[in-house]
């Protein structure tokens, strides 16, 4: 949940790196190649959306290198929670998530805290039970 997302069956949005002095730039290209060479079952690519790369984020106690990225969104009914790291790239992330996912409203969140603890709001989101509306909750 952290690299590449389905936003729709024909759609896959991604994590890219632009800059080539970043450790994951190699990696995220490799990735990315993969990508489009995956086929649908017809034959056809699939739609990519590639997500823009927030600049490093670190921990200020120890240093270490936090996992800033916005490919761990998460689709709740009508919106679409687009993570957020005070970065210039947050515009864009907000934009690229709202036209992949048109039947969403894009919602920016403030994740600084969560990458602090190794995670995200798809992360965060994951463990959350159902309600099941057959039980009397009263």
């Amino acid at each position: 949940d952290t690299l590449a997302r389905f936003v729709a069956p024909d759609t896959i949005a991604y994590q890219a790196c632009d800059d080539a002095r970043d450790a994951h730039y190699g990696p995220l290209g490799r990735m990315a190649d993969e990508l489009a060479a995956l086929r649908q079952r017809d034959g056809r690519p699939y739609r990519l959306v590639a997500l823009p790369w927030p600049r490093a984020q670190t921990d200020a106690q120890d240093g270490r290198r936090l996992p800033a990225g916005y490919a761990n969104f998460l689709i709740a009914n009508r919106v679409v929670l687009v993570p957020q790291f005070d970065d210039p790239a947050d515009a864009t992330a907000l934009r690229l998530l709202g036209e992949a996912l048109p039947d969403r409203r894009p919602v920016g969140l403030d994740c600084r805290a969560l990458i602090r603890q190794n995670g995200g709001i798809h992360c965060a989101a994951m463990q959350v039970p159902a309600v099941d509306s057959e039980i009397d909750h009263a």
